[in-house]
């Protein structure tokens, strides 16, 4: 019997460790949308430019009580959009601004007059690290968002379905982080954490509005803080093909309502969602995303589920 020596053992482990390195998905194959909900932690290089528009459905037909049980309600169907708009101001500096618009379809009642003008989000984002192949460190950055309340939320008489705002400034921070493993068949699979706190001031209510009060009401709405994580996973079949999936937490601090002979606090909320899609992409820079958000359980919240679809596009 031949003898088998130790250098040709050491031979065949080497050729076995370069064919899965061959074998292994480059960063540079790999193109991306970005999923639904978690969004991304790195920055757009120095003078380039990200549009994207969504449009979505938001189907409300029941809520979940103090409790956390499943009540179903009247059928509201809130479309909506919402396009980021980002530019590279250093490669490390990205800047923008997402405008929203909405339109409420209400199955016991009226629904909206018009297509209404949302908030308006201001977005600054400043990346922390960067993602090296073979490095334990994230991609990471610091977020911080400014939403203005351009959105009309009182004042909507007897047609409640125009309220598409909230009335108040909000200021948000947040962390994002983005990271790729390969998996044992060689594909790339990117990872996305995002933690998030929103605060919001106090906002002059008159009349009926999104906070529930009724006409003839003078009075204030203190929002509630918000604490979110958002988590994502894409997959990268091939090239132009990627399964994604979000899942996510917010919670949602007690808004308080005082006023002209009415006062209310709404109670804190929590809500657990899910989010799975698909992407398609034409090019490194272009692609598109189909998928729907569903809120799985939760505490004084409406229940929903959200189609949604988008296209990315970076110059």
């Amino acid at each position: 019997m031949q003898k088998f020596s130790y250098s040709a053992f050491a031979a065949l482990i080497l050729s076995t460790a370069a064919n899965a390195q061959a074998d292994r998905q480059s960063l540079d194959d790999a193109w991306w949308t970005g999923p639904i909900v978690a969004a991304g932690a790195a920055t757009l290089p120095a003078g380039h430019a990200l549009i994207e528009p969504y449009v979505y459905d938001v189907v409300t037909r029941g809520r979940y009580d103090s409790d956390g049980n499943y009540r179903s309600t009247d059928t509201v169907h809130s479309y909506g959009s919402l396009t980021y708009m980002l530019y590279g101001v250093t490669d490390g500096f990205t800047a923008g601004v997402i405008p929203t618009f909405g339109f409420n379809n209400v199955s016991n009642g009226a629904d909206s007059s018009r297509i209404g003008v949302g908030d308006v989000t201001l977005q600054a984002q400043w990346r922390l690290s960067q993602f090296r192949e073979g490095k334990r460190v994230p991609t990471s950055s610091l977020v911080l968002q400014q939403t203005l309340p351009t959105g009309q939320y009182d004042r909507l008489g007897t047609r409640l379905s125009d309220g598409v705002g909230a009335g108040a400034y909000t200021t948000s921070l947040a962390i994002h982080s983005q990271y790729y493993f390969w998996m044992p068949n060689g594909r790339l699979l990117r990872t996305r954490l995002n933690v998030a706190y929103a605060l919001s001031d106090s906002v002059d209510v008159a009349d009926t509005s999104v906070y529930g009060t009724r006409e003839g009401f003078r009075g204030r709405a203190d929002p509630g803080d918000t604490f979110s994580i958002y988590s994502a996973l894409e997959y990268s079949i091939t090239r132009n093909w990627v399964l994604a999936l979000d899942a996510f937490y917010q919670h949602d601090a007690s808004t308080r309502i005082r006023g002209t002979d009415f006062s209310l606090d709404s109670g804190s909320s929590w809500r657990f969602g899910l989010a799975p899609a698909i992407e398609y992409n034409f090019t490194s820079r272009i692609g598109v995303i189909v998928g729907a958000r569903w809120f799985a359980a939760g505490r004084n919240t409406s229940a929903s589920v959200t189609p949604v679809a988008a296209i990315n596009m970076v110059y």
